[in-house]
């Protein structure tokens, strides 16, 4: 069963999001700050994350970054799922590793089929 950390410092999101994840059938891991996420990536080492960028802490941006740039982690894919819509943040976003990139708020249908997408399945 496939791993995902959901990253969200909004608890009814992860809530939202790790129901329907579970209800296709994978494992989720919930943090609710940039920190936990780091810690939590390296604990539990995921299959992918989603990640929001507006974390306390640390920023999804950033928590992206250290991730992708650890020759230990960078192999996991990670999902920005941000209510920031700009080109700019979504440049950025890519630029510090991210695989994907949605908006809020997103069909979950979407997000499962993005991460089913970036997991081979």
């Amino acid at each position: 069963m496939s791993r995902i950390l959901v990253v969200d410092d909004g608890k009814t999101m992860v809530k939202i999001i790790s129901k329907k994840l579970e209800a296709n059938g994978f494992d989720v891991i919930p943090a609710y700050d940039g920190q936990e996420a780091v810690l939590k990536a390296r604990e539990e080492n995921p299959d992918l994350i989603i990640l929001d960028l507006n974390l306390p802490r640390i920023n999804g941006f950033m928590v992206c970054r250290i991730l992708k740039y650890d020759e230990k982690y960078r192999h996991i894919p990670i999902i920005l799922l941000t209510a920031r819509k700009s080109d700019a943040d979504k440049w950025i976003g890519i630029k510090v590793g991210a695989d994907a990139y949605l908006t809020k708020p997103v069909e979950m249908d979407l997000l499962v089929s993005q991460v089913k997408e970036l997991l081979g399945n």
